[in-house]
C-alpha cells in the first residue's frame, strides 16, 4: 500500500463511529446521495443535480474484503477506470460508510461487476443486516483472497493504491493485481444497471 493510504487512515475513535446505525451503505455516484436542506433554493438545487447525474446510468458493484476472515462488503455505483499502465481503477465511498474504514484498513479490495440478474445482491450487501453474505456464494479472490461474488460478469482483485478526499466522500485508487471475467458459458452475461434512481438491465 502506498504512504497516501496509510496517511489517510481515519483515528479509531471515528471508525467506530461510522460503524453506528446507518441503515443502508450504497454508494451512489456522488451527488445523487446529496443532503436534503430546509432552505428551499438548497433543497431545489440538491434536486437538480440529483436528476442531472442521474441520466448517466451506470453498472453497479460490489466491493468487498476479508478483515479477521469475515466477509465484508458493500455495494457501489461510484466505479470507474483509471489508468492502463500502471492498472488503476477507482471507487468513491462516503465518508459515512460503514464498510469503508475495514476495507482500508485491509489495504485490499475486490471489485464484483453485478449481472442483470443480482439486484437482490445489491440489495443485500446495502442493507445493515449483520450477515450481508448470508445465502450469497462467494470464493476468496486468486491475489488478496477478498470475496469473489459468484454469478457476477467480472472481477478485479486489488491493493490500495492511494486515498484522496473528495467533499462529503473518498477517492479510492486502487492497482488491479488480478482481474477476470466469468465464464461465458453462465446463465446470464447482462449487466445490472442503475439509472434515474432505479435498477435497470440492457433489456429496459
Amino acid at each position: 500500500m502506498s504512504p497516501d493510504a496509510r496517511e489517510t487512515w481515519p483515528h479509531p475513535a471515528l471508525i467506530d463511529s461510522w460503524l453506528g446505525d446507518a441503515e443502508i451503505d450504497f454508494e451512489l455516484r456522488p451527488g445523487e446521495d446529496v443532503a436534503v436542506q430546509d432552505d428551499p433554493e438548497a433543497r431545489a438545487a440538491a434536486r437538480k443535480f440529483r436528476d442531472v447525474l442521474g441520466t448517466f446510468a451506470s453498472g453497479i458493484t460490489v466491493i468487498t474484503t476479508t478483515s479477521n476472515g469475515v466477509p465484508v462488503g458493500m455495494t457501489c455505483q461510484s466505479f470507474s477506470s483509471v489508468s492502463l499502465d500502471p492498472p488503476l481503477v477507482l471507487f468513491v465511498p462516503a465518508r459515512s460508510s460503514r464498510a469503508w474504514p475495514v476495507i482500508q484498513r485491509t489495504g485490499r479490495f475486490c471489485v464484483n461487476v453485478l449481472a442483470a440478474d443480482q439486484e437482490h445482491v445489491s440489495a443485500q450487501m446495502a442493507s445493515k443486516g449483520a450477515d450481508k453474505f448470508a445465502g450469497i456464494g462467494w470464493h476468496p479472490s486468486e491475489v488478496t483472497g477478498s470475496p469473489v461474488v459468484e454469478g457476477s460478469l467480472a472481477h478485479l482483485d486489488c491493493t490500495i493504491h492511494a486515498v484522496h478526499e473528495g467533499g462529503d466522500h473518498y477517492v479510492v485508487i486502487g492497482r488491479v493485481e488480478h482481474l477476470e471475467v466469468s465464464d461465458p458459458a453462465n446463465a446470464v452475461t447482462e449487466p445490472l444497471l442503475y439509472f434515474r434512481g432505479r435498477y435497470r438491465t440492457t433489456d429496459g
